[in-house]
């Protein structure tokens, strides 16, 4: 039997980076109105300087994999870490578009480095206690978010400024990534290539993982305007179907590690998936709306899980070296919550919202299809 004492240090460091990672983004979004205003961006313009933050974090994931790989998850982890502390005051002070954009884009490669590795970092905490730990890991980030922005809306209703609210925010990612430091693990990697594109299993599992983002940024963005479209919630309210279903991914990441050990993967992806695939329909037809209420509960529930299967199978797997797999996967999940809500947009556009989101019912089907390919990774 393993000895899972030697290594709850390194599990504690791990659930803090995610829990840092988590509450330093969500940080970010109740201080945007402010940091709007501030830098006199109209709404496009301000739309072009936050794609900096997603550019800065598509382009360090793959770099974070690579070095991951070689020199170990360790380092990568405080590097984002301390970057998100660092960088969340400056983000705050930006007084022009450029110096937004720039902050953005350093504040964005932080979120993208610390999100590979803690992920790298944590294959190798489950590996060494060989059992699932990984939803509870993810859990943690979406603690993290739920923790960050309302810390910043109390501090911002205290009518503080902003830029002592992300003074506040930085000193909280600061302690948490000062007490994981010491724990995290000293793992050297190997020599991998310099650059390895993804093959084998781990392009299904980067696949996996942009579709079950794509869900994610889906509902995020468009689940509201969907709930109005539909006729059953005024604007005022229809954001209860985000929540409904934060709520649900929480619970089901906080369960999900038992739930794996007892019923297996197989059986978690395969329900995970018709379990979306039936929240997903269940508001696309509801007459009422706590019909669609209950929808997003079974889309949160469903897709809890899924993330941290595909994210599990993706470092244990062999044909790469875990953290450019994980790299791999991760680098292409972001691109699904970044490039995904869009594509929703231009085929409402072109057809009608209801039916893009009928297309994700059907695009979901894939992962029950293939969970038996993912288990064998």
């Amino acid at each position: 039997m393993t000895d899972h004492s030697t290594t709850a240090p390194a599990r504690l460091a791990t659930r803090l980076a995610f829990l840092a990672a988590g509450f330093a983004m969500a940080c970010c979004a109740p201080l945007f109105p402010f940091i709007k205003a501030n830098v006199n961006a109209d709404e496009g313009q301000f739309g072009l300087v936050l794609l900096c933050l997603g550019l800065g974090s598509l382009i360090a994931m793959p770099v974070t994999g690579i070095i991951s790989a070689r020199k170990g998850a360790r380092p990568m982890v405080l590097l984002g870490g301390f970057g998100l502390v660092a960088f969340l005051p400056i983000v705050a002070l930006s007084s022009s578009p450029w110096m937004l954009g720039a902050a953005l884009f350093v504040f964005g490669a932080s979120l993208g480095t610390i999100d590979v590795a803690m992920n790298v970092h944590g294959a190798e905490v489950e590996g060494r206690e060989r059992r699932p730990l990984m939803s509870n890991f993810h859990a943690h980030f979406s603690i993290g978010g739920f923790l960050g922005a309302a810390l910043m809306t109390l501090v911002l209703w205290l009518q503080l400024s902003i830029v002592i609210a992300a003074l506040i925010g930085a000193a909280v990612a600061l302690g948490l990534m000062v007490v994981a430091r010491p724990r995290l693990l000293a793992v050297s990697g190997g020599e991998p290539e310099p650059f390895v594109f993804p093959r084998g299993v781990v392009i299904l599992l980067a696949v996996l993982a942009a579709l079950t983002f794509l869900i994610e940024g889906a509902v995020l963005d468009w689940g509201a305007l969907l709930i109005v479209d539909l006729g059953l919630m005024p604007v005022e309210t229809a954001g209860a179907g985000y929540i409904l279903f934060s709520v649900a991914m929480v619970i089901g990441r906080l369960t999900g590690d038992y739930l794996v050990s007892r019923f297996g993967e197989l059986l978690m992806l395969v329900l995970g998936g018709l379990v979306t695939m039936t929240g997903l329909a269940s508001v696309l037809i509801a007459p009422s709306a706590v019909m669609a209420g209950a929808g997003f509960v079974l889309i949160g529930f469903g897709a809890a899980n899924l993330v941290p299967i595909v994210f599990s199978a993706a470092g244990r797997q062999k044909v790469m070296p875990a953290g450019l797999a994980l790299a791999s996967v991760t680098t292409t999940g972001y691109a699904g919550v970044l490039l995904g809500p869009a594509l929703i947009g231009f085929f409402a556009e072109q057809v009608t919202l209801p039916f893009a989101f009928w297309l994700l019912v059907a695009l979901m089907l894939v992962v029950p299809l293939s969970a038996r390919f993912v288990v064998r990774a």
